[in-house]
């Protein structure tokens, strides 16, 4: 989920932009004039705000509900890896977090992807030391995020002006914010080298359960027009593919509806499913104790909550880390809704 919110191309990305443009960027098959595709490459991060995705290829759900298509993978740690990928045909759709997909949008000039569905919401917010016991006591310390720019760096730089404190992005001003990748600020707030950082499950959790971190901010409590849920990931696809196969959009989004029901009403076996696809993926796996923990503070569900993607973007250009972008025709849910309504399920809403 980590993207820096700048809307200036790499080199990476303006070559993947090429091949957009002259439509030589599609992962699936051979897909064109309507002809379906042979294949569609799913993309997911191996970290529990992207549990849909684990529990959807761990259980077969969306190879099965892809019938004759068939489901190939692959898995990313950064939102500016998934991107380029997703640009340069590498992926046909992705998980990703909202700051990486307001960037690609950008990126794009709102050519190359569309969201079309939501995954997960919550489970963020601020864990400090011991003995820092109100947000007054934080001037002065050095708090840590994933990655500066990324989805939880924009909510904390929004957090400190919102509280009118002066920050910059050399570590400076009255609060340090210090971007590391999410396995080094466990160690560093272990080692109290920092007093606290900003961060997404399972490492929120892992903070608080394993180093004895306690949690100051929940950053539910900062969206009350959205009753506390604000978007951490959702699912994207290529324009190309989507123009290119809607039956095989339709059909991943058929399995990731059946998995976030599944996930919501078998949460203990969901957690299992997790934990065993993350071991696959990465040789190791989490606590079940984070993870059961992890799960409590998110929210799985296909609504994209797309008033936090505008607040997201908003937020993000008040602190200079994004320049004004029209997020308008970002969404693609008409073949979400058509399924929900198939099932006579209240239909869930874009940006107007």
């Amino acid at each position: 989920m980590s993207m820096r919110t700048s809307v200036l191309p790499t080199a990476a990305v303006v070559m993947a932009l090429g091949l957009v443009a002259t439509g030589c960027g599609s992962a699936g098959g051979d897909g064109g004039e309507g002809g379906g595709s042979d294949t569609l490459t799913l993309g997911y991060f191996p970290n529990i705000t992207h549990v849909p995705a684990l529990v959807g290829v761990e259980n077969g759900t969306f190879a099965d509900a892809l019938g004759d298509v068939e489901l190939q993978t692959q898995t990313f740690n950064a939102g500016p890896d998934a991107i380029n990928a997703l640009f340069a045909g590498e992926v046909d759709a992705t998980f990703i977090g909202p700051n990486p997909a307001i960037n690609g949008w950008a990126q794009s000039d709102g050519t190359a992807l569309h969201i079309i569905a939501g995954s997960t919401s919550r489970g963020a917010g601020l864990v400090v030391q011991p003995g820092i016991d109100s947000v007054e006591d934080l001037p002065g310390t050095t708090i840590s995020t994933p990655q500066l720019g990324n989805t939880q760096d924009v909510a904390l730089r929004w957090f400190a002006q919102e509280q009118g404190w002066d920050v910059d992005t050399e570590g400076g001003g009255e609060v340090s914010i210090l971007p590391q990748d999410n396995a080094e600020i466990i160690d560093t707030f272990v080692l109290g080298e920092i007093d606290g950082a900003w961060v997404p499950e399972p490492h929120l959790s892992r903070l608080i359960n394993e180093a004895d971190g306690e949690l100051l901010v929940d950053e539910t409590d900062l969206w009350p027009d959205t009753g506390g849920e604000f978007v951490t990931t959702h699912l994207i696809v290529s324009a190309e593919f989507l123009e290119s196969d809607p039956e095989a959009v339709e059909n991943l989004l058929r399995g990731h509806i059946e998995t976030v029901d599944w996930i919501n009403e078998n949460s203990e076996d969901a957690q299992a499913a997790a934990i065993s696809h993350l071991e696959s993926l990465t040789g190791g796996g989490l606590d079940p104790e984070v993870v059961a923990s992890a799960f409590e503070n998110v929210t799985f569900t296909v609504d994209p909550i797309a008033p936090s993607l505008q607040g997201g973007a908003e937020h993000a250009e008040a602190v200079g880390l994004l320049d004004p972008v029209d997020l308008g025709g970002i969404y693609a849910l008409d073949p979400l809704n058509g399924l929900l309504a198939e099932e006579g399920r209240d239909e869930v809403a874009g940006l107007g």
